[in-house]
């Protein structure tokens, strides 16, 4: 299998060729220092890697053997990329994700050698093909990925769609998904989730047609006790359509859900997603009798370019805007008391939350944030080793500690604690290596100082996030105890 260490220097990951049944390593080549991925042919040759360049160009180089040098075929700016997934099948060219030239990302046929597009495969007019998948044995495309309100697939291939058809029929609403094959591809390991349910695996045998469940993942979570998340579309401010999810406590439906107390739940990243799924976390306080709403503000990924570039340079602004107009809309709708609102989020998310009760106040009865930036410039020069060479690209995104300073001043929470008067707690691991325990110190001593009541919480064994069950427990524990004591009525 191909692999990658940081051996030679914390910064640089070098590829390797690793013998799973030996254990010894080959060093493939050596990474410069910008290289940021690496691609192998069908045959298991190393012949593509993907490098960052002056910070924020994006440059494929390729080498037709492993015993020439790489050079490189195609550069572009980070905004236009070309992905390869894999090669074709005589291992000539590549299959790509591309959205050069266009705004949704679509799958193409690409002329490696040269750097140029040969002819696009699949577009979807909405969003971004984040996916494609072949049949090893029959060396055809099968499907391509795209995320909807749910995840979905355009198919190239009949024989795989009469598959998906075969077990959908069976398994009813759960979304399918079939990630592994025999060789011979006469018998698939099916996956079938929903947003009340971790789901199960099946083995689908199609010799004899016969569908047979492996186990239940998580069978002790019984389905009509809990929530629906269900799809949801707003307009912003400024007229973009944002797309999100509202999960209601288990009883309740969009018709008739009326004056709940509400949890708005902005996701992390920025530039990630949201998803229609099983999420823990809201059950979690749907069960307690919250409702949540999460929506993929612009930034989110999936969406295409423009939408995605609407974010930039916009922390605290215009993406904070798309949060409190979801708020705004539930309101308006009648679905959520505004008397009883909070808002909670992790990393970005918990940024998002320290915004938004800067810039709206007396919106929020209280707030949750979970190891989240409180300022843009402790944040800036505390970006581990690994994120350097995409350095330049962020300040592009979210702004430069010396061009910006002032924009990036005006959207630090730490500095505008005068304007916050919500009830807030905060969680933090000590060994964060992305948003150092820094950033919560010293917006828990800001507050502090103006007397705003704050509870920190703080776990030495944790990182960006809490992995630790016992921790876990001790941060939905006094989450829960501390929205039942602001959000009663």
């Amino acid at each position: 299998m191909l692999t990658a260490a940081s051996w030679r220097n914390p910064q640089v990951f070098d590829p390797f060729r690793l013998n799973i049944v030996t254990g010894e390593m080959k060093q493939l080549a050596e990474n410069p220092g910008n290289i940021q991925g690496w691609m192998m042919d069908h045959d298991g040759k190393l012949r593509v890697a993907i490098a960052i360049v002056d910070g924020v160009n994006t440059q494929i180089l390729y080498r037709d053997k492993e015993t020439d040098k790489f050079k490189p075929v195609l550069t572009t700016n980070f905004k236009e990329t070309v992905s390869p997934v894999f090669f074709t099948f005589d291992n000539k060219n590549v299959y790509a994700i591309s959205n050069l030239g266009r705004d949704k990302a679509v799958v193409c046929e690409f002329d490696i050698a040269n750097g140029k597009e040969i002819k696009t495969l699949y577009e979807n007019p909405s969003y971004d093909v984040s996916g494609l998948n072949y049949s090893k044995k029959r060396k055809v495309l099968t499907t391509a990925d795209y995320e909807s309100s749910k995840m979905e697939r355009y198919f190239f291939d009949e024989e795989t769609k009469k598959i998906y058809d075969r077990v959908q029929k069976e398994v009813g609403d759960l979304n399918v998904n079939i990630p592994w094959a025999t060789k011979a591809e006469d018998k698939f390991i099916v996956r079938v989730y929903s947003d009340r349910s971790l789901g199960a695996y099946y083995i689908y045998d199609k010799t004899e047609d016969k569908l047979t469940k492996i186990a239940d993942i998580g069978p002790w979570l019984k389905e009509d006790e809990l929530a629906r998340m269900n799809p949801i579309e707003y307009k912003s401010r400024d007229g973009l359509t944002i797309q999100g999810y509202l999960t209601l406590p288990n009883g309740y439906t969009m018709e008739t859900a009326k004056n709940l107390p509400l949890v708005v739940n902005p996701h992390g990243g920025p530039w990630a997603r949201d998803s229609w799924g099983f999420n823990p976390e809201v059950q979690f306080l749907a069960n307690r009798g919250y409702a949540v709403l999460q929506m993929n503000f612009r930034g989110s990924t999936g969406y295409g370019r423009k939408f995605w570039e609407n974010s930039f340079k916009q922390w605290g602004l215009s993406m904070q805007d798309d949060v409190s107009d979801g708020l705004k809309w539930l309101v308006d709708k009648g679905i959520a008391d505004p008397k009883r609102v909070a808002i909670y989020g992790g990393s970005y998310g918990g940024y998002a939350t320290l915004m938004g009760i800067v810039k709206d106040p007396d919106q929020y009865a209280a707030a949750v944030d979970y190891v989240g930036v409180s300022n843009m410039f402790t944040f800036m020069n505390t970006i581990p080793p690994y994120w350097k060479p995409m350095l330049d690209m962020f300040h592009e995104m979210v702004g430069d500690p010396k061009k910006d300073s002032a924009l990036l001043a005006s959207v630090s929470p730490v500095f505008h604690v005068d304007k916050i008067k919500t009830p807030l707690f905060i969680a933090q691991g000590a060994n964060d290596p992305r948003v150092n325990k820094a950033e919560s110190d010293q917006m828990v001593e800001a507050l502090k100082k103006k007397g705003v009541v704050v509870e920190y919480m703080v776990k030495d064994n944790e990182g960006h996030g809490f992995h630790n069950e016992e921790n876990r427990f001790d941060l939905y524990r006094a989450m829960e105890k501390f929205l039942g004591e602001h959000l009663k009525k």
